[in-house]
């Protein structure tokens, strides 16, 4: 792996990106000419309908994917033409990801789903222990441990999936569609935790398609067609615990006129 590039405060930088996937004769342009930044500890929202190429974005950023020509450069290394070893060591490494359907291992406890990538960091036993229960700390799920992804709800499903993210303290976290299959209180929980750890310091780049949520964060980067067609800061920021709040009230003022 090459050495590291001055980059300042920049955590993501993309040049002149594109993607085209090709089937036999014909090509489909996913991505074309798409360039911006993520600073460090920013919390960045993509939005777009389907198929204007967020998800290839994301695949992109994450070292899932490789880009048909353009450059990334993420927390001051190239990526652009690393080895599939050196990008597997990227992502374990560096990237944490947060997937809509939780990608949790039935069979675990939430404890063991969370240790898992450290297995692969080649970490020991006793530290992947107590990194664990310190991440579900975080989350505020402590108490849950010992479950089992069929034992807990949706919003409680995704606190460990975070949670497994965070364990090896990566650059930036990744969240696809992390609220897609939640309620609006469990949703918004979420939220609140994606909110408290980016003011720790965390870099968060979001996907979701609901316009709310991406009002959580600090800057809506809008796609189409595989273009960024809009990049915009958010003024008006919303507070996920204010708006749980709300929620609550309104449930017991509903609860109140019901009974």
């Amino acid at each position: 792996m090459e050495g590291r590039i001055e980059t300042g405060d920049v955590m993501i930088r993309m040049e002149n990106l594109w993607k085209v996937y090709k089937t036999g004769t014909i090509s489909v342009v996913a991505l074309r000419e798409v360039s911006f930044s993520v600073k460090k500890g920013e919390f960045v929202s993509v939005m777009g309908p389907s198929g204007s190429g967020k998800s290839t974005l994301m695949n992109i950023i994450g070292c899932l994917d490789r880009m048909t020509k353009g450059r990334y450069i993420l927390n001051g290394i190239d990526v652009s033409g690393l080895s599939d070893y050196e990008l597997s060591k990227i992502r374990n490494e560096r990237i944490g990801f947060v997937f809509q359907t939780f990608n949790l291992l039935p069979r675990m406890s939430a404890l063991k789903n969370v240790e898992l990538p450290m297995i692969y960091a080649g970490v020991n036993a006793k530290q992947r222990h107590e990194r664990a229960i310190e991440a579900l700390r975080k989350v505020d799920l402590l108490e849950r441990k010992d479950h089992k992804p069929n034992e807990l709800s949706g919003g409680q499903r995704q606190r460990v999936a975070i949670a497994r993210a965070l364990v090896n303290n990566p650059d930036i976290l990744l969240a696809d569609e992390p609220t897609g299959n939640l309620d609006s209180k469990s949703g918004e929980e979420i939220m609140a935790i994606f909110q408290a750890l980016n003011r720790e310091g965390v870099t968060i780049v979001l996907v979701t398609h609901e316009p709310d949520i991406a009002m959580h964060t600090d800057r809506i980067v809008t796609f189409r067609d595989g273009m960024v067609i809009k990049d915009e800061k958010v003024e008006n920021r919303l507070d996920a615990k204010e708006v749980l709040e709300k929620l609550v009230e309104q449930n017991l003022i509903y609860q109140e006129n019901t009974m």
